[in-house]
């Protein structure tokens, strides 16, 4: 191989497959690899989120009929802190599994069987969508605090301000969607066992570690009958 070869090789598009079919794992890793990408597999929800610790992706193609954590909770968690493209592969085709992925944050929904053609379009497609999106900001500023969102860090005037991890992925979520009203059930990260009332109760405490006057909040605002709003400078 030339290394104008491995040049080309080490800034193809890096993708993530994620099946529980090992037989589909490998050949989509070979079809794909095939067509110029970048392939790393997973068999589950867990190894994935494994190899995302280590290893930054473009695309995750990812079943959602898995067993254990199913791909529409993995993806619902993983948009508390990631931006990165998610096709769904399903063989449920109904209009309501369908909207339930794309709720999840999926960028598309790609019934099986399917043609294999039909999966590199798709994978095009979004990668090109997603190279000409806005930028995410790297952090945001409101009064003398600044929030990091890459690295989950905040601070006041230079001075680090210590957040749980509940905390920084509320932050995160926040910092994301600044100027947009949250909804209660989407501040849960897709986890069905924080309710309702435990995010109020993790909506105060963050407060008092943001707000000027907590009972009276600027930045993290309630919105009656929707949820959450955080207000950036």
């Amino acid at each position: 191989m030339t290394d104008r070869q491995i040049r080309l090789a080490d800034d193809a598009p890096h993708l993530l497959v994620v099946d529980d079919d090992r037989r589909i794992r490998e050949l989509l890793k070979k079809y794909l690899a095939d067509n110029g990408f970048r392939v790393t597999t997973a068999q589950d929800a867990a190894q994935a989120r494994s190899r995302l610790e280590g290893l930054a992706f473009d695309l995750i193609v990812l079943d959602v009929m898995m067993p254990g954590e199913s791909g529409v909770t993995f993806a619902t968690r993983l948009r508390v802190t990631s931006d990165v493209p998610v096709l769904m592969l399903t063989a449920r085709t109904e209009a309501e599994n369908r909207i339930e992925g794309l709720e999840a944050g999926a960028d598309d929904y790609l019934p099986k069987p399917f043609e294999p053609r039909e999966l590199l379009l798709r994978i095009r497609t979004i990668l090109k969508r997603a190279n000409t999106r806005p930028q995410p900001k790297k952090q945001v500023t409101f009064g003398d605090l600044t929030f990091d969102i890459e690295r989950g860090i905040l601070t006041r005037n230079d001075t680090p301000v210590r957040l749980t991890t509940r905390e920084t992925d509320l932050m995160t979520l926040f910092a994301r969607a600044a100027g947009r009203a949250l909804p209660r059930e989407e501040l849960t990260g897709g986890d069905p066992d924080i309710s309702d009332r435990a995010v109020d109760v993790q909506i105060n405490r963050l407060r008092r570690k943001i707000e000027p006057n907590p009972k009276d909040p600027r930045y993290l605002r309630t919105i009656r009958g929707e949820g959450y709003m955080f207000i950036c400078d």
